[in-house]
């Protein structure tokens, strides 16, 4: 076993709605008149806001008494230098959960549902009052844990960009997206609205959006992903929106599945406004412009969820 010392406990936390909502009109005063003027109940926003503050003093207070500590913002993620040895602590939606694991490389991730009454939290397994015991049992090797394949966009000028639910290639805008699709030995030019790519993680997200809308228009009543697939399975589903068939553009190549020996080629043929995004995050983008190729396959990293004990983990 391991010394405390050896660990550094990293606790992540988002800006409340109440806090969001001050820093954009600059006094909680004008936010509040804001809120009552569209008829918002402010005491829901009020009570969100102190028990998140009060879960995240408790987490505090409990990984200080294990050693090295540091509170870690949302925003601050992209830039800040994770060790092999930290241990991450998570107190939020399941979205922060997804974009904390972007950024590390098999760090255990704790992730802590701060209102299970709010947040029904597919990835948050635990609740505050668990949070000592799940840090002992951590550093003693002796919880559970799920692992997560991610996936990973690389463009032919070095480019790249990890998604832990999904990609986005095509328009910035709502118009048509114009590329060249090559998945195996086969290729195709299309117009399409974008490609979604999934991960298993991300495989009851958007992806069953896109398989909802495909079965309600088939009269399908059934899909063998209808539940997804799992979070480490070492595969991508890819699938195009709404692709057009034309002269030029065909429909052949629509859905698939990426796999270490068969990824997916995209070659832009858009002039302007192409973008690629993760995880529904679209400010954090590359660009997909004419001249762009990229490749979409399973990245190398993996993410860690730690998992409760007793429950089987997620294969």
């Amino acid at each position: 076993m391991k010394n405390n010392t050896d660990f550094r406990f990293i606790l992540v936390m988002r800006k409340s709605r109440l806090q969001e909502l001050i820093e954009r009109f600059n006094t909680w005063s004008q936010a509040k008149f804001y809120l009552e003027h569209n008829h918002v109940e402010v005491t829901d926003y009020l009570n969100e806001h102190n028990l998140y503050q009060k879960q995240l003093t408790e987490a505090e207070l409990i990984l200080k008494s294990f050693g090295r500590f540091q509170l870690l913002e949302r925003g601050l993620l992209p830039s800040y230098q994770f060790s092999s040895h930290d241990i991450v602590v998570v107190i939020g939606q399941d979205g922060l959960v997804a974009n904390t694991l972007k950024y590390l490389n098999q760090q255990p991730v704790i992730a802590i549902n701060p209102d299970p009454s709010r947040w029904d939290g597919k990835l948050l397994p635990f609740e505050i009052g668990q949070l000592k015991e799940i840090i002992i049992n951590t550093i003693n090797h002796k919880m559970p844990f799920n692992s997560v394949t991610f996936a990973q966009a690389k463009t032919n000028d070095g480019q790249s960009l990890l998604a832990v639910n999904d990609l986005f290639i095509g328009p910035k805008s709502h118009t048509s997206a114009r590329y060249i699709l090559q998945w195996g030995d086969s290729q195709e030019v299309q117009s399409s609205s974008g490609i979604i790519v999934s991960t298993g993680l991300g495989s009851t997200g958007w992806f069953q959006s896109i398989l909802a809308g495909a079965m309600a228009i088939t009269g399908k009543a059934s899909h063998p992903l209808l539940q997804g697939f799992s979070w480490s399975d070492k595969k991508l589903q890819f699938s195009v929106r709404e692709p057009f068939p034309s002269r030029t553009t065909g429909t052949a190549l629509t859905f698939g599945t990426i796999e270490p020996d068969s990824p997916l080629q995209l070659g832009s043929l858009m002039p302007e406004n192409g973008v690629i995004f993760s995880d529904g995050i679209e400010e954090d983008y590359l660009h997909f412009n004419a001249g762009c190729i990229v490749q979409i396959n399973i990245a190398d990293r993996q993410g860690q969820l730690i998992a409760p004990k007793g429950r089987q983990p997620i294969q």
